[in-house]
């Protein structure tokens, strides 16, 4: 069986699917690696390595793509630069392992079916303690919250820990963390770690303790309503549930110098959590680091990729975060595909136990087939509102 390593086009993308540590790994376990030229280079990792790992590196990207039986991928595939999709390079038959954000875009996971492709999503891995290792969004999700809380202490024209000086004493600053999930307790640990004060709110309630363990402060809201979604995600609230935190958490934000917000609902525009009318109310100075960017925003004022003042207030909308540590991240992801495809792989040859509920929940595409409900349901709404 051949395992491909295709080399990302996205722009900004610096990760790779596979490290050389892993590919040796499994080259030891009978499997043929290919590793399409300079996949590595700008997560530090050379062609030599991959060679020295057992990796047949290959400079024809089209042999690679149209004979290899698996391809891993960290980005969605894309439209290269000749005008070919890399969808079209894959032959029928092969699977495709990666980032494809099937809910957001379900028009792909169809051109996959079309295509005779079996796509299996990284998002769609279940959150279970099964399923840990192979998590993808967690893992990433943790690089983003370190990042998130890096940016902010850089940007903030103050100092993070409290200092005693000849001057006197500088009080630490205030971090207020918008969404405890793994991108946000990330962000929490690493603002503690470098001496400020955090506070942290999020809609389900169970994530409290994880909160106060870190060295934080959970601001409690009462929603009245279910805010736990399948695989103990976030849930979106009503408008009115919106309306009520929004209340409450106004005086953390009026208080905060670095407002970190990770609040993200698969395949929906993030839900906003900062008005123009809160940064506002911020100290002239303060940092708003969005980590929803890409999906539209937490703030109002965000503006992805970009980042922007409104009455002195830095709102930051970085994009992909996760590739600004390439190598670590890598590495994180390459172990997530490894489990993965532990898994999958049986004797050298890969098989699809439908009955097992990560391969289940994972496979969006099969036999021609969307074969995922939830990504059948929006592509469903998708056609629905280009007809309207």
């Amino acid at each position: 069986m051949k395992i491909a390593v295709a080399k990302e086009i996205e722009v900004g993308e610096r990760r790779v699917a596979l490290v050389p540590d892993v590919v040796g790994r499994l080259v030891k376990q009978g499997l043929e690696v290919w590793v399409e030229a300079g996949a590595g280079d700008l997560s530090h990792f050379s062609d030599a390595a991959y060679e020295s790992a057992g990796a047949q590196v290959l400079n024809d990207g089209a042999r690679l793509w149209g004979e290899a039986d698996v391809v891993l991928k960290v980005s969605p595939p894309r439209e290269r630069e000749d005008g070919q999709s890399e969808i079209d390079r894959l032959r029928p038959g092969a699977v495709l392992i990666s980032f494809l954000n099937p809910l957001g875009e379900p028009s792909r996971i169809q051109r996959l079916a079309e295509r005779g492709v079996t796509a299996i999503s990284m998002e769609m891995i279940p959150r279970t303690s099964r399923a840990q290792s192979m998590d993808a969004l967690s893992s990433q999700a943790g690089v983003a919250g370190y990042q998130a809380a890096l940016l902010g202490a850089a940007a903030l024209p103050k100092f993070f820990p409290m200092l005693t000086t000849a001057a006197g004493t500088i009080p630490p600053a205030k971090v207020f963390v918008m969404g405890a999930g793994v991108a946000g307790l990330q962000a929490i640990a690493t603002c503690r770690r470098l001496g400020a004060v955090v506070e942290a709110f999020d809609i389900r309630p169970a994530v409290k303790e994880e909160v106060q363990s870190l060295g934080a402060k959970f601001v409690e809201v009462n929603l009245e309503e279910d805010t736990v979604a399948e695989g103990g995600y976030a849930k979106e609230i009503s408008e009115a549930a919106k309306a009520r935190s929004r209340q409450v958490i106004t005086e953390h934000v009026k208080q905060a110098d670095v407002i970190i917000t990770t609040a993200q609902v698969p395949g929906k525009a993030a839900p906003i959590l900062l008005t123009e009318e809160m940064v506002a109310q911020m100290k002239p100075g303060s940092v708003v680091v969005d980590l929803a960017a890409e999906q539209g925003g937490n703030c109002t004022c965000t503006e992805p990729g970009k980042d922007v003042v409104k009455n002195g207030v830095t709102i930051m909308g970085p994009i992909n975060l996760p590739s600004s540590l390439p190598i670590h991240a890598s590495q994180m992801y390459a172990k997530n595909l490894t489990s993965l495809l532990q898994l999958m792989v049986k004797d050298g040859e890969l098989l699809l136990n439908f009955e097992d509920d990560i391969i289940a929940s994972a496979c969006v595409a099969y036999g021609g087939e969307i074969r995922n409900e939830r990504v059948k349901a929006a592509l469903a709404a998708a056609c629905e509102g280009v007809r309207g």
